[in-house]
């Protein structure tokens, strides 16, 4: 029987291979898996129980065995060469004129692929550079163009939770995000708070959304109107974790309760009893109905 392993390369690419349950891999191992022509070396990150393939299972790479102490040292070797070779290609992207900005270059553990990845704002012919570093450095090369969450995630980093960034601990896949996310969850609209590390918006207000929304029912709104242990006041903030609210008083005090002690006042008694911005009793007379413009005591 043969498990589905998702594996990470020295250049900090994911991909899916097969391999036999007798292997005996686990999270952390080394191995050696043959991918069309040529072999690598990669990190076991996690078995997939139940993975997501869009083709036939055995289109995947094989592993064929797990790796020791001489892979590694191959493995060492290979990466001091890359960085070697990333001075010839950022060389060769200059003299090309190429809006392309290198990211890191990778050799299969034979040494017969040179895996070259790159970030750029558009799509870049580089057909041309293809063949000048096939020439330069005698080996098959194949450019990968990645999205500056991939470079992130490659690279890593502290987010602002204080959290290895989520993109290179367990995100399968970047999907896309909005601005509407952001607001549904009560953040400040404000680069700081809603952009991650990459400067794009941050992962987690994808993968929070749905968490978001079922702590949002039950909750009254920003602007409503509620009765409280203290009076009758408008809510101006609420946070949907600890599930309460603050609300501000006609005299200026704000005062925090829990979503469960208030009340919110329909719209069409919101006005009746001196609420927030309400009319207040000062344009009404001692018997409760409102002055006319041009009797005693009334505004003009």
């Amino acid at each position: 029987m043969e498990n589905i392993w998702t594996v990470k390369l020295g250049n900090g690419a994911t991909l899916m291979v097969r391999g036999a349950e007798e292997l005996g891999l686990k999270r952390g191992d080394w191995c050696v898996f043959r991918r069309d022509y040529f072999e690598d070396l990669g990190e076991i990150v996690r078995l997939e129980k139940e993975p997501e393939l869009s083709g036939d299972v055995s289109t995947l790479p094989q592993i064929v065995r797990t790796a020791g102490e001489p892979e590694q040292i191959e493995a060492g070797e290979n990466d001091r060469k890359a960085r070697s070779a990333m001075f010839t290609v950022n060389e060769w992207i200059a003299k090309l004129n190429l809006e392309m900005s290198p990211v890191n270059a990778h050799y299969s553990l034979d040494r017969k692929l040179l895996t070259v990845q790159f970030c750029a704002d558009g799509r870049v012919d580089f057909r041309e550079l293809v063949k000048e570093l096939s020439r330069a450095l005698s080996v098959r090369i194949e450019l990968r163009q990645i999205g500056v969450r991939d470079e992130t995630g490659i690279f890593g980093g502290i987010a602002v939770c204080g959290q290895p960034l989520c993109c290179c601990r367990f995100l399968k896949e970047f999907s896309s995000i909005n601005v509407k996310m952001a607001k549904e969850q009560d953040l400040l609209l404000t680069p700081a708070t809603i952009s991650g590390v990459c400067g794009r918006l941050k992962c987690c207000l994808r993968y929070e959304h749905e968490g978001y929304l079922e702590l949002e029912k039950g909750m009254p709104r920003k602007g409503e109107y509620c009765e409280t242990p203290a009076g009758r006041g408008r809510i101006t903030d609420r946070n949907l974790l600890t599930r309460k609210v603050n609300v501000t008083f006609e005299s200026g005090n704000v005062s925090v309760f829990p979503v469960d002690e208030i009340k919110v006042v329909p719209h069409e008694k919101r006005r009746e009893g001196g609420a927030p911005g309400g009319e207040g009793p000062r344009n009404r007379d001692h018997g409760g109905k409102r002055r006319k413009p041009g009797e005693a005591g009334a505004e003009k």
